[in-house]
Parts: structure tokens; sequence; C-alpha cells
């Protein structure tokens, strides 16, 4: 029999790190306090470019433990991967989380395959105990669109 040599395992690590006291982190109350935290983490100079996607990270309190870009991507599309967010989601600890992505068209309709992985996210993140709060469209021209309000969600 083969001795296993442990030097040839990687470690895996498992960090979420904050300087921020908790009641010092903006809360959510709202898809509007939601968007209005999201509008300033797209990058001015490419939300009208290409899409992004970002992920807010919330405590029991719906406080704001962080926010990630999860992906970027072409004119009309970028990648949402469900694993990824929920290892975020899982790493930090979140009770709870919203996406985000932007239209670089200005349009703040969700698309079918929006809603699709809307759905995908929803039934994922069940399993884990976690609550998929809201999915907003954020556009240049400072519209928005909620999940959650439209009833997507």
């Amino acid at each position: 029999m083969n001795k296993i040599e442990l030097n040839k395992v990687a470690e895996v690590k498992l960090v979420y790190q904050t300087k921020v006291k908790a009641s010092d982190r903006p809360r959510v109350r709202s898809s509007h306090d939601a968007y209005e935290i999201l509008k300033g983490l797209y990058d001015k100079e490419t939300i009208e470019h290409h899409e992004s996607v970002i992920l807010l990270l919330l405590s029991r309190s719906n406080r704001v433990l962080g926010a990630k870009q999860i992906s970027s991507g072409g004119i009309s599309g970028c990648i949402i991967d469900v694993k990824l967010i929920l290892q975020y989601c899982l790493i930090a600890n979140a009770s709870s989380f919203i996406i985000s992505h932007n239209h670089p068209s200005g349009n703040p309709d969700p698309s079918d395959s929006d809603k699709q992985i809307t759905k995908k996210l929803k039934t994922a993140s069940a399993y884990h105990d976690l609550t998929f709060t809201d999915h907003i469209i954020v556009t240049p021209e400072n519209k928005y669109t909620s999940f959650a309000d439209e009833g997507y969600l």
C-alpha cells in the first residue's frame, strides 16, 4: 500500500476578514437602500460598456457584511455562477444575500435568462438556509429593477 504524502495535499483556507464594526455597517431595509449601496460599487467607466455581477452579503439584521464582484462579462451577458455565490455566502457566514448586475443598454427590464438564474439561485440557496433577498438590475441612467419588488422572487 502506498503511503500518502501530506505535503502533496493542498491546504484549503476559508477566510472572511473585516475591520468594520457591526453597528457601522449599512443596513438594507428596502430595494432602494440596496440600490443606493450597489450603484456606488459599479465602475463608472464600464457600467455602460459591459455587464458585471456584484454580490452583497448580509447579516441576520440585514447589515452589509461585504460586497464582491462575482464576474465581468460582455456587452449583453455575464456568467452568474451559483456555486461561487454560495461559496462566498458560506465563507462570510451570511444569512442572506442580494445579487445585482447592470444592463449597459439602459433597459432595466429583466430578460428570460435573468429570471431563470434568479429561480435557480432561489432554489439552491434554500438548501443552505440562505435567504436570497433580491436580484437588482442597475442601469447607467440611475434606474433599477428589483426582482423582489416586481414579484419575480
